[in-house]
């Protein structure tokens, strides 16, 4: 092995856990607390998931015209109503549709919509409007406005990237690039430890990876689930969630991402593949948050850039959009239907949706009912929470 390598090993640890030291703060004493034990996960569509071939409107002939070679065929759609279906890859969702725990939210995007993708997802994930630029996540001015229960390990972990996306900011934030490589490195540092340091430099990186190996070790509940996860990066993302929700001394919030979704060309069978992963995995997700006992104490909820255009393009794709449906999910969730169907005999002048529920009606809907949190100060307005939730 070239001399080079542990250190290249040490960096790549180092990038793999944004803010792990932080994990060994002490608890903070008398501070207020949203209602404990209610999790909330954030899955990230990342690259902008096409809400048209997701939730599809296959009894509008609209659909057809403007989508002749990709639309999903009616008689391939997973119906949920008379008007609307799902596409076929997502049928690991459907139990929980049946069960009346799963909500799809139509028409969610915002006014004067930004197509790019750094900036609509910096819009996103800052609550912010289309004018203003913010600089901390939603859900770290969350936390600011009602800390985390006292002795949690983290306010949130954000897995599958380094950034740490509605949780920029926050001092207890924690980004797991790749929970699996992490996980295995940080139990070789453990053989390292030992090695006496020749320079402070030295001494002062091995610190802080004990301090990463430490963090790991209390962040992973190491919890023998007799759910099956999904093979693939995203299925090791749910595990890794899995392990954390089941750490009774765990996070408030958990982010998972599952990226590819920008399918300018070739779509049909690279998106039925996303939406595959994505059924799959959060079908496993509920059953592990179930096995725990968690499955009426998490609420899931998808989210995006935004959507695609209508019209298909030359390349059997679809270009950037604006509107898009989004599931959530949980044990207290009211399943159904919910905002408004796409309106697809008025698109705007750039041949795109006019949302109907603005995304930050989600989020509110997450801070009033589900922590209890006043929205109006988090989100910078007062946006009416949904009727999703059940107590």
């Amino acid at each position: 092995m070239p001399r080079t390598a542990p250190h290249a090993l040490r960096r790549r640890l180092l990038l793999g856990m944004a803010g792990g030291p932080t994990l060994l703060l002490a608890p903070r004493a008398g501070l207020a607390q949203p209602r404990p034990g209610r999790l909330l996960v954030l899955v990230e569509l990342k690259g902008a998931n096409d809400g048209l071939n997701t939730v599809v409107p296959y009894a509008d002939a609209h659909y057809y015209a403007l989508r002749p070679r990709i639309a999903i065929r009616p008689e391939d759609v997973l119906a949920l109503s008379p008007t609307t279906g799902l596409h076929p890859a997502l049928a690991p969702l459907l139990p929980v549709w049946r069960a009346g725990e799963l909500a799809i939210v139509e028409g969610v995007g915002y006014p004067q919509p930004n197509l790019s993708h750094f900036r609509s997802i910096e819009i996103w994930d800052t609550a912010s409007s289309a004018q203003e630029v913010l600089q901390e996540g939603w859900l770290t001015r969350a936390f600011v406005a009602r800390p985390v229960p006292d002795g949690y390990l983290a306010d949130g972990v954000a897995v599958g990237g380094t950034d740490l996306g509605p949780l920029a900011g926050a001092p207890r934030g924690v980004a797991l690039a790749d929970p699996e490589q992490f996980l295995r490195q940080a139990r070789l540092i453990d053989g390292e430890r030992g090695t006496p340091a020749r320079n402070a430099a030295l001494r002062h990186i091995l610190q802080v990876e004990a301090n990463i190996a430490g963090a790991a070790a209390r962040l992973n509940a190491h919890h023998v689930f007799r759910t099956a996860f999904p093979a693939g990066p995203f299925g090791a993302q749910v595990r890794t969630a899995a392990q954390v929700a089941a750490n009774p001394a765990g996070v408030a919030a958990i982010r998972l991402s599952l990226g590819g979704f920008d399918t300018h060309q070739n779509q049909p069978g690279i998106h039925a593949n996303l939406l595959r992963q994505l059924g799959e995995g959060l079908a496993a997700l509920k059953g592990a948050l179930e096995e725990i006992g968690r499955w009426d104490d998490a609420l899931i909820m998808t989210y995006a850039e935004f959507g695609r255009r209508p019209r298909e393009n030359q390349s059997m794709g679809t270009d950037h959009g604006t509107a898009a449906p989004h599931f959530v999910m949980g044990g207290r969730v009211r399943g159904g239907l919910a905002g408004a169907p796409p309106r697809l005999d008025r698109l705007d002048t750039g041949g795109n949706l006019s949302h109907a529920v603005d995304f930050r009606a989600l989020y509110a809907t997450v801070l009033e009912r589900w922590w209890q949190v006043p929205s109006a100060p988090v989100l910078g307005g007062r946006f009416a929470p949904l009727d999703l939730l059940r107590g």
